[in-house]
C-alpha cells in the first residue's frame, strides 16, 4: 500500500513477501519508479536470543544458536562452541577439528546454493533454483544421516560433537562431490552468463570498498568489493590453517566491481573453494573419540571472550561473559547480515524498485539472525 507525501510515494515492501527474504518491512520513498530512501523495520522475527541465553546454561545456548542463521546452523554453533572452547581453555581432539571442518564446508554449500537459488528467483530465472534445491538436498541428507536434523542440528558441542561420523561417511561425502562438481558449470551456463540475469546484476548496487568497510560489511559481500578479507586465513581458527584454499574477491567481468553480479560470483566461486577445502579434510580425517573432551560441568572461569568465525554470511562473532555459574551472565552476537542490511539504503538511492530487489537479494539476508 502507497502513501503519497508531496511528490513522493512511500511504498511499503513486506513484511510479508517473497523477495524480502524473510518477515522484513522497507519503507522505500519513491519518485515515480526511482528509489530516494528505503527504511528498513526490524523486529518481525525477534526471539529474544541474547536474553534467553542468560537464562539458560551454557550447552542449553546451542540449540537457539541453530535458529538464528538456520541457514546455516553448523557455521552458527561453530562460532559459539569456539568462543566457549577459548573461555574455558579446552584442547579440541583433532578428529573433532576435522569433523566441524567438513560440517561447517558442507552448511556453506547449502547455504550458497540456497542463496544463489533463490536470488535466480528474484530476477525472473526458475530452473536453477530447482536444480540448486536439487543439490541442496543432497547435503542436507548427509546431515540427516549423521546426526539426525536436516536444518537445526545442534551438532557441535563445547568440546567435541553430539555424533561421530558414520562408517561409510567419507564415501558417500566423496561420491557427492564427484556428482556436484560438475554441476557448478552447469549452474554457471544457466545463470552466471545468462543475458538477462547479467544485464539485471551488472552495475547495479554497487558499493564500493571504502563504503563497505565503513559499515562494517563483511564476507562475500565485502569480498566482492575488492577487500580480499577472510577470518578462515587472516584471522584462523580452529584447523583452517591446515588447507590450501583461495579467497574469492570481485572480478568486475561484466561490469563495476562491488555490484550485484560480483556478489553473486563471489559466493559462486566460493563454493568451488569449499569442495577444495572438504576434498583435503576427508583424506585426513583421523581416528579418535570425538567425545573424549565433553567437560562433566560447563562452568567457565570468570571472565570474558570475543571471538569471531567466518559464517556463509561473513563475520560472525559470539561476545561471552561469564560470572563463574553455569549460566552466562551475557551472551552478545554480532551477525553479518544486519551490517550487510545497514548499508542497503546508501547503496539503493537512485535505482529503480525493481533494482532494490536484485540489490536486497544479492547481499543474501537471514533475518533470524539480524532480529535475533
Amino acid at each position: 500500500m502507497g502513501v503519497v507525501k508531496g511528490d513522493q510515494m512511500v511504498l511499503n515492501i513486506g513484511p510479508q513477501h517473497p523477495s524480502t527474504h524473510g518477515v522484513l518491512r522497507l519503507e522505500v520513498m519513491t519518485d515515480g519508479e526511482i528509489v530516494s530512501q528505503i527504511r528498513p523495520h526490524l523486529g518481525y522475527l525477534h526471539r529474544c536470543f541474547e536474553k534467553h541465553s542468560e537464562n539458560v546454561t551454557y550447552e542449553q545456548v546451542i540449540p537457539f544458536t541453530d535458529r538464528c542463521d538456520y541457514l546455516a546452523s553448523m557455521n552458527s554453533n561453530f562460532g559459539y562452541v569456539v568462543a566457549m572452547e577459548e573461555l574455558m581453555e579446552i584442547k579440541i581432539p583433532e578428529r573433532v577439528e576435522y569433523i566441524r571442518v567438513i560440517m561447517g564446508e558442507l552448511n556453506r554449500i547449502a547455504s550458497h546454493l540456497l542463496a544463489l537459488g533463490v536470488y535466480g528467483l528474484d530476477i525472473g530465472a526458475f530452473t536453477p533454483f530447482l536444480y540448486m534445491l536439487r543439490d541442496r538436498e543432497r547435503i542436507l541428507d548427509i546431515f540427516e544421516y549423521t546426526c539426525g536434523a536436516r536444518l537445526l542440528y545442534n551438532y557441535m558441542w563445547v568440546g567435541g560433537v553430539s555424533h561421530d561420523l558414520p562408517k561409510d561417511f567419507e564415501t558417500i561425502c566423496i561420491d557427492f562431490l564427484d556428482y556436484f562438481e560438475p554441476q557448478i558449470k552447469e549452474y554457471n551456463n544457466l545463470l552466471s552468463y545468462n543475458k538477462i540475469f547479467v544485464e539485471r546484476t551488472a552495475d547495479v548496487g554497487v558499493i564500493p570498498a571504502d563504503v563497505a568497510v565503513s559499515y562494517g560489511v563483511t564476507g562475500p559481500n565485502l569480498r566482492a568489493s575488492g577487500v580480499k578479507w577472510d577470518v578462515r586465513k587472516d584471522e584462523p581458527y580452529s584447523i583452517y590453517e591446515k588447507f590450501d584454499f583461495d579467497v574469492p574477491t570481485g572480478t568486475a567481468e561484466f561490469g563495476t566491481l562491488g555490484d550485484c553480479y560480483d556478489r553473486y560470483w563471489v559466493r559462486m566461486l566460493e563454493i568451488e573453494e569449499s569442495v577444495k577445502i572438504l576434498r583435503q579434510a576427508l583424506k585426513e580425517v583421523p581416528s579418535g573419540d570425538v567425545h573424549q573432551a565433553l567437560p562433566k560441568k560447563i562452568r567457565p572461569p570468570i571472565g570474558s571472550v570475543y571471538r569471531r568465525t567466518e559464517s556463509p554470511r561473513g563475520d560472525l562473532g559470539y561476545y561471552i561473559v561469564s560470572d563463574g555459574t553455569p549460566v552466562p551472565s551475557r551472551v552478545k552476537m554480532r551477525s553479518p547480515a544486519f551490517t550487510a542490511l545497514s548499508c542497503l539504503d546508501e547503496v539503493s538511492r537512485g535505482w529503480m524498485i525493481s533494482d532494490v530487489i536484485a540489490i536486497l537479494g544479492s547481499l543474501d539476508i537471514v533475518l533470524g539472525e539480524i532480529d535475533r
